[in-house]
């Protein structure tokens, strides 16, 4: 069985992987859903067309299933996916990948029916070596920050040179590009481009000026 990676389509183009679309993939808690497809749209204007919207608010899959719909150039996917219920929630929704913090055994088997790409979190080396079993090569390294952070990602790189990382959690716009830096990392989850207070005010300029910053970390 060959090795499974987090395939996904860009807005234009092919690619290789999920990964590799863009340097950040910005982490979205939606309360109002009626944000999700104008904050789309300013993350997508600013270079950051993969967008996670985690489970954690009642209207995720509503942001999800308005991001499918109105916004073609997103790649809009499900994040803080904790079980087989939620994938099934997720899919309907129309999200294009899914992220978990930490993964079970039978949370893997209803990732992989899914048929979507994922990334499943991992914490310790322990985890990255039973994926890597699995033939899955590409993860989310989380709580980044709290795990270990950089130097935790560049003692991995060496005895596990195949598996390949979204750090998220604890990172922002000065850590990020230590991330970027390491051969193991293909792209960094956060939040940093969409403050508070600027959804609060619906400032979308300002969070595409903020995506576009985030965009160009790795030229």
């Amino acid at each position: 069985m060959g090795a499974v990676t987090s395939t996904a389509p860009s807005p234009g183009s092919p690619a290789s992987s999920l990964l590799d679309l863009a340097p950040v993939i910005p982490v979205v808690i939606v309360q109002d859903v009626d944000q999700a497809v104008p904050l789309a749209r300013a993350l997508v204007a600013g270079g950051l067309p993969v967008i996670e919207v985690t489970f954690r608010t009642p209207a995720a899959a509503d942001a999800i299933r308005a991001i499918a719909e109105e916004v073609p150039d997103a790649v809009v996917g499900a994040g803080t996916v904790l079980s087989p219920e939620q994938v099934e929630t997720a899919v309907a929704a129309g999200s294009r990948f899914l992220v978990t913090p930490g993964w079970t055994d039978r949370l893997m088997g209803a990732l992989d029916a899914s048929g979507l790409p994922y990334l499943p979190g991992v914490s310790t080396t322990s985890e990255v070596v039973a994926l890597l079993e699995r033939g899955v090569e590409e993860m989310k390294f989380f709580p980044a920050e709290a795990a270990g952070g950089t130097p935790y990602l560049k003692a991995l790189a060496s005895p596990l040179p195949q598996a390949r990382f979204c750090p998220t959690g604890g990172v922002n716009a000065a850590t990020a590009p230590q991330y970027l830096a390491l051969p193991n990392v293909g792209c960094v989850g956060g939040t940093w481009m969409l403050p508070a207070d600027a959804l609060d005010a619906g400032d979308w300029g300002r969070v595409e000026s903020l995506a576009r910053e985030a965009a160009a970390l790795r030229g």
